[in-house]
C-alpha cells in the first residue's frame, strides 16, 4: 500500500485551525435563538441510533456541497436564508471540520460543533428520537 502524504487527522487539524469552533455548552445556550440554524451531517443511522438535536436539519455529509450551492441542481431552501447562524455538527467534530473548512472555500459562513454530538448529551443537551412505524 502506498503511504499518503496527508493523513485524515491532519487534514482535520488543518481544518480546526482555520474555522469557528463552537463549544457545546455554547450551542446548548443558544438553541432558543431563532437565527441559529444546527445542521446534522451524520449518517440517517447515527441519527436513528443516538438521537439528534431538537430542530436540527438533517444534510449528509456526501451531498452537503450541492445543496449549499445556489447554482447546483440539488440546493436546498435552508441554506439560501439569509442573516442566519449555521452551525454544523457530526458525532466527534472531525466530518464537521473538514465539512465546514470546504464551505468556508465556497464563500458559505459556517461554524461548527468542536466536539460534535458526543458531548451534547452528557452537557444537558436535548434530544430528540425519530418515531418509528410499528
Amino acid at each position: 500500500m502506498a503511504s499518503l502524504t496527508t493523513s485524515a487527522s491532519d487534514m482535520v487539524a488543518a481544518a480546526r485551525a482555520r474555522i469557528d469552533e463552537v463549544e457545546t455548552h455554547d450551542l446548548i445556550a443558544s438553541l432558543d435563538d431563532p437565527d441559529l440554524v444546527v445542521v446534522d451531517i451524520r449518517d440517517i443511522r447515527e441519527r436513528q441510533r443516538s438521537g439528534f438535536i431538537p430542530g436540527s436539519v438533517h444534510a449528509p455529509r456526501g451531498m452537503i456541497e450541492f445543496w449549499v450551492d445556489p447554482d447546483s441542481p440539488y440546493f436546498k431552501d435552508v441554506f439560501g436564508q439569509t442573516g442566519k447562524r449555521f452551525v454544523f455538527h457530526c458525532a466527534s467534530g472531525w466530518r464537521s471540520a473538514l465539512t465546514v473548512a470546504t464551505l468556508q472555500d465556497m464563500g458559505f459562513k459556517a461554524s461548527h460543533l468542536r466536539e460534535g454530538f458526543s458531548t451534547w448529551q452528557d452537557q444537558g443537551g436535548p434530544v430528540e428520537y425519530a418515531t418509528r412505524n410499528p
